[in-house]
């Protein structure tokens, strides 16, 4: 074969190449094979001073012919491929401005700060105000101020955590939010109408019902003339407002050591309309939280006169979130499982 066929048949072989190739790294490759300092193209060069001189100049115009061609080839395909794949980056990343914006996820008030504050409003709605205290207590507020002395058996009932800071007086976690009955009262003359919501805790063993730390919402009225008959009648309206409009209250006789006479408050079930379920457990009645009259010791305590009227109740926010969710376990409460969270 000729140098002047092989320049021609490299010319076939590398345009063929070329035109086949895909992406813009097969036509470098192509380029370093086809016009290389070892390519076909420079080995022909390298063979031009052997051939006798009017051979050698037709050999050579052919040899430039062609590696024009090729470069010439190589520039368009190059500028194809560019414009192919400069489309196909801008389709990659193209936005659909047609296409409503994506809202992150919104936050929302965790279901127990929904009900505490559910319960808040009520009693404001009917003339109380709202006070707070500190969750680590003395023994002497916690129990003793409250009718509860250090030998007393009520003290198992609500056996919290103590706190050993040195002092000859005990401090405890509060086992409820009852001290706040004293320190108000302490503070100033009657009339008191204030609740008082909070974290207390308690040694209980943690289970579908119990928790060793939940939030409560103590109660106090204190002023002339208040009787049993004031108390039913606010927690009627408490219980209406939260529950439902049609529901009946009644109160069983029970023992608290600050309240006297004391109450257990029921209501009917909401969710049979005491016809018995799941929800009442066949009963037909709920309870809500524990009330009575307060203690005549309690006002001793304060030095309050002996003719000073009150009542107090205690409800537990996890209670009333778990009847009017239809929670089965409070431990859900607390689990931080935003299936949970998101669907309240």
């Amino acid at each position: 074969m000729s140098a002047v066929d092989e320049l021609q048949s490299i010319e076939r072989t590398a345009l063929d190449e070329l035109g086949g190739a895909d992406s813009s790294e097969r036509v470098q490759e192509l380029q370093i094979t086809y016009l290389g300092r070892k390519g076909p193209l420079a080995r022909v060069g390298k063979s031009l001073g052997g051939l006798p001189v009017e051979e050698r100049k037709l050999v050579g115009q052919t040899a430039n012919r062609v590696r024009g061609l090729i470069e010439a080839a190589i520039a368009e395909k190059l500028a194809e491929l560019d414009k192919l794949e400069r489309a196909g980056r801008l389709e990659a990343e193209r936005l659909d401005i047609t296409l409503p914006g994506r809202m992150p996820p919104t936050g929302r008030l965790h279901p127990l700060t929904e009900v505490l504050e559910e319960i808040v409003d009520i009693f404001v709605g009917l003339g109380f105000s709202v006070a707070e205290g500190p969750l680590v207590e003395t023994d002497y507020y916690s129990f003793q101020a409250l009718n509860i002395p250090q030998d007393h058996a009520a003290r198992s009932m609500q056996d919290t955590f103590y706190v050993d800071t040195g002092a000859p007086q005990p401090y405890v976690l509060r086992p409820h939010t009852s001290p706040m009955q004293v320190r108000l009262m302490e503070s100033a003359p009657p009339p008191h109408y204030v609740v008082v919501p909070g974290v207390v805790a308690r040694r209980d063993e943690i289970d579908a019902n119990h928790l060793a730390q939940f939030m409560q919402i103590e109660g106090l009225a204190v002023d002339e003339n208040i009787s049993f008959a004031d108390l039913k009648g606010v927690l009627e309206v408490f219980a209406r407002q939260m529950f439902g409009s049609n529901l009946t209250v009644r109160m069983h006789p029970s023992y608290f050591p600050f309240t006297e006479p004391s109450a257990e408050v029921y209501v009917s079930c909401f969710a049979c309309d005491g016809s018995g379920c799941a929800t009442c457990r066949g009963e037909g009645w709920i309870e809500i939280m524990g009330a009575g009259m307060v203690h005549p010791n309690v006002f001793r305590s304060v030095g309050y006169p002996a003719s000073t009227t009150g009542f107090a109740f205690g409800m537990g926010v996890e209670r009333i979130a778990k009847l009017k969710y239809s929670v089965n376990d409070l431990r859900t409460f607390y689990e931080n499982d935003l299936r949970f969270l998101g669907s309240r």
